[in-house]
């Protein structure tokens, strides 16, 4: 028996919504429809009660669908289509990792090949594996610039952002610390700080300061405070734990 689909959409407009979720009914597999007017809707709602499928309209006022992509990082739905009455979205919804992208005012037969294509996609998902995202998404005035991970030396928080340093250069993500941490555990993230986490695989040494805490050497030349609540699973993650760095 195939499985049962949520979907969430979001738009905001009213009809649009309805469209979709007429022809989301007529699919038995559809299990549970949600909506939302709005990305900040939008985000509440996926953070609370993740959807299989979603929907998601592109220009939406204060925050649009790319926003919303952005923010979520690695909580992103099995399966996301764009739904948008303007093509020249279409490469960069495909860069975000968008599965299929539905061009307003569309028909049922291209509708039905993206709910098909959703389908597949989450026929061949594996829940119960969820590898760490290989690269982040940075969008700034007029440009989008993609982050391989591995080339993160730390991140910190900056207000309702977060800090990528990257080879001496920083890049601002609209995102949580914390949910780049979960995001990140099993990339070779750690924390070291309330404000900051850090690629292990950039770490050059530990070094012993004057008040008896440690500071953390990274290949970029950088200097972090680690702090001692951190410092035990810093050092288990290092595989040095009691091998000289206690206290």
């Amino acid at each position: 028996m195939a499985a049962a689909i949520r979907v969430l959409i979001v738009d905001d407009e009213p009809p649009a919504r309805r469209n979709l979720a007429i022809l989301l009914q007529r699919n038995p597999q559809i299990a549970r429809i949600d909506e939302c007017g709005s990305g900040r809707e939008a985000l509440a709602a996926i953070r609370a009660a993740p959807p299989d499928l979603l929907f998601l309209d592109v220009q939406m006022p204060e925050c649009d669908g790319f926003d919303v992509i952005e923010m979520l990082g690695g909580a992103l739905p099995p399966a996301v289509v764009f739904v948008t009455a303007h093509d020249e979205y279409a490469l960069r919804a495909f860069d975000v990792g968008a599965l299929d992208y539905l061009l307003k005012p569309f028909d049922d037969a291209r509708f039905e090949r993206a709910l098909q294509r959703a389908k597949a996609r989450l026929a061949s998902a594996d829940p119960l594996v969820a590898a760490p995202p290989q690269r982040l998404v940075v969008r700034s005035t007029g440009e989008l610039r993609f982050i391989d991970v591995r080339d993160i030396d730390w991140i910190e928080a900056a207000d309702y952002y977060a800090a990528l340093h990257v080879g001496g250069r920083t890049h601002l993500l609209r995102r949580a610390l914390a949910d780049l941490e979960s995001d990140l555990l099993a990339a070779g993230f750690c924390r070291v700080h309330r404000s900051a986490i850090v690629n292990l695989q950039r770490v050059q040494g530990l070094e012993l300061r004057a008040d008896g805490e440690y500071d953390l050497v990274l290949r970029s030349g950088d200097r972090l405070r680690l702090r001692r609540r951190y410092r035990a699973g810093l050092l288990e993650r290092l595989g040095v734990a009691g091998k000289g760095a206690g206290g």
